[in-house]
């Protein structure tokens, strides 16, 4: 099979090679991965503020070389929004400088023993935490996602391959050098981090099936990409399938909280997976709330679709369809349904949402309380706006992504989620009897 004429040909890797060059990328992680276990978080500091520099440093050659994927976007006909995930502005270069240097002030979770407790024996049993091993990583479109993945792998003590999209490959390999440039400055591996360099989406199928050499996949991007990758892979996957948010009013709702709270979750941005898709309302405060907060949905040229009721209350709403309540929009519409108590609050978020970030607005302790037991999502919030769901704003740093999962990590998933535990004993001596 030939190359693609659309790729420039540096990044090309012919398809009859791609098993044994993915094999010989999981085996450069796995001989990596030993020497991040043991790096001192000194050394692992000292990667992360070199590879800063080194960005710094490759600012010409970054920004030309993702030029070089948004003229190709251009004519592949990309459309706006991602060409606009695509670009790497100063503010965005600026940015991954900024996480780099946050991810480096965070403590280090490797090594950390807690719950050490004597038993009868004499032995003292605690647990260790210890990172992940190899982890695979699957993008698209945005390049900032290459930087914010290295550093929280490297930080963990963990290898990283990382698999972003065609239409950033250029950007992306741009950033791996400066990856490999500060991994050998601290004296580290630069094979701990790797991207893979070809296009071809024969890569993914290899590195979704090499348990030997991975420990971990994380998807991150479109449903579609994250359910194949969650049903043909052969190593744990930490997964997400969608963002299908809600903000809850309750009849105890502050008027002034409820609105802002519902119009920033829908409007803040629309294109991100913690924001609100859709809105419920209990019937004691629908007619006081709704019609203003149609007014200021309309005026952001946000569509509405509603239960019946809500379409009663608000000329301008449509229909909502069964199809709607189960809708990750990603975009100006929201789905609005009025209920008549908490209870049907909780059971409509757990049937129809995704498990991701809900939210209540509420003065009544009792029922907030009720509402962060019974809802059965990764972030639940009381009189937030869901849009707070991100691994910066809890205070992790960057994230790898945010996990519906119920198992390891659930949430945002920072330095934590990207390492596990093991049992360590201490002993004098001591045998069984």
């Amino acid at each position: 099979m030939g190359v693609n004429p659309t790729i420039s040909p540096r990044f090309q890797v012919l398809r009859m090679n791609i098993k044994d060059y993915m094999h010989s990328l999981g085996q450069q992680a796995r001989d990596a991965s030993r020497a991040m276990n043991r790096a001192s978080s000194a050394d692992k500091n000292r990667a992360l503020l070199a590879i800063a520099d080194a960005i710094q440093t490759a600012r010409p050659e970054l920004h030309s070389a993702n030029a070089e994927d948004l003229q190709r976007g251009r004519d592949n006909g990309l459309d706006a929004a991602l060409l606009d995930r695509l670009e790497l502005t100063e503010a965005r270069i600026d940015a991954m400088l900024e996480g780099l240097q946050q991810v480096a002030a965070l403590a280090d979770p490797v090594g950390e023993i807690t719950d050490l407790n004597y038993r009868p024996s004499g032995i003292q049993v605690g647990k260790m935490r210890v990172p992940l091993g190899v982890i695979g990583i699957i993008y698209e479109s945005r390049p900032n996602v290459t930087i914010e993945a290295a550093s929280l792998c490297l930080k963990s003590g963990n290898a990283a391959i990382l698999r972003g999209g065609s239409e950033a490959i250029a950007s992306n390999q741009a950033l791996a050098k400066c990856i490999r440039t500060g991994l050998k400055a601290a004296g580290l591996p630069d094979s701990a981090v790797q991207v893979v360099e070809t296009t071809d989406r024969a890569a993914v199928g290899e590195l979704i099936t090499m348990p030997e050499f991975v420990d971990v996949i994380v998807p991150r991007g479109g449903k579609g990409l994250i359910e194949r990758i969650s049903r043909d892979a052969q190593v744990t996957v930490i997964k997400h399938l969608d963002g299908i948010c809600h903000v809850y009013l309750d009849e105890f709702a502050d008027p002034g909280k409820a609105t802002n709270i519902a119009i920033n979750a829908k409007t803040h941005r629309y294109g991100t997976c913690n924001t609100m898709e859709t809105l419920l309302v209990h019937q004691s405060v629908a007619q006081r709330l709704l019609p203003d907060l149609a007014t200021a949905y309309r005026a952001l040229d946000v569509e509405l679709r509603g239960c019946e009721q809500t379409c009663q209350l608000i000329g301008s709403a449509v229909p909502a369809s069964d199809e709607d309540w189960d809708t990750e929009y990603l975009a100006p519409i929201l789905s609005v349904r009025i209920v008549d108590s908490l209870d049907s609050a909780i059971e409509h978020i757990n049937r129809h949402g995704s498990h991701h970030t809900d939210s209540i607005v509420t003065e009544n302790y009792t029922l907030a309380r009720r509402f962060l037991t019974e809802v059965d999502s990764s972030s639940v919030m009381v009189n937030a706006s869901t849009r707070f769901a991100d691994g910066f704003e809890y205070g992790l740093g960057a994230e790898i992504g945010i996990s519906t999962d119920k198992i390891h990590a659930r949430g945002p998933v920072g330095l934590e989620g990207l390492t596990s535990q093991k049992y360590v004993v201490l002993g004098n001596g001591e045998i069984r009897k």
